[in-house]
């Protein structure tokens, strides 16, 4: 179950698709600074600093993300082109905390484009402390707009499966790509 303004569109790429986007990615090279590795396209974000700057722009997004951020933008569900990527991988008993995205560095939607493996989102309302979950499947989009890219925190617990309609679901390697777009490039 998802948030209001969210909404997920199962099967948003096909298996082909989801193969050659494996492959660009593990064609390039990580970064471990995190419990997981992953990679940045468009600008870099600062995790520390929680901030994107002028001084972290990488160049333009790779051919092979450039055409999603052009559907995306083609599907209304971005109104502005998505600028920025990263990419995350996640290993069965890894996830990442629940948060929510840089507000004054990114627009209003956030997408998570999953490959690989599925996993649970949780949701957590910032006020009421509501939760929700919602499992993600390979080559499913999540969209997160307004209220719950707002007011919601969205996170993965890290664990090695999900209980998914009583059944347990074992997680393998999943990577995600999450389009987002740059809203301010303050100079250091």
């Amino acid at each position: 179950m998802l948030p209001p303004a969210a909404h997920y569109v199962p099967d948003y790429i096909d298996r082909t698709h989801e193969l050659a986007l494996l492959q660009s990615i593990d064609k390039s090279a990580w970064l471990g600074d995190l419990k997981r590795r992953v990679q940045h396209y468009g600008f870099r974000y600062d995790y520390r600093a929680r901030r994107v700057t002028n001084k972290s722009y990488l160049g333009p997004l790779p051919d092979w993300l450039s055409a999603l951020a052009d559907r995306l933008m083609k599907d209304d569900i971005f109104r502005a082109r998505p600028d920025q990527v990263i990419v995350n991988e996640y290993w069965p008993g890894q996830g990442i905390a629940p948060h929510v995205d840089c507000e004054p560095c990114f627009g209003e939607t956030i997408t998570s484009l999953s490959l690989g493996s599925t996993c649970s989102m949780e949701f957590s309302h910032i006020q009421s402390g509501q939760s929700l979950s919602q499992f993600l499947a390979p080559r499913g989009l999540l969209v997160l707009n307004g209220e719950a890219r707002f007011n919601w925190t969205h996170g993965i617990p890290a664990r090695k499966s999900d209980m998914v309609g009583g059944k347990k679901v074992h997680r393998e390697r999943r990577v995600s790509l999450t389009f987002r777009t740059v809203v301010t490039t303050q100079a250091l």
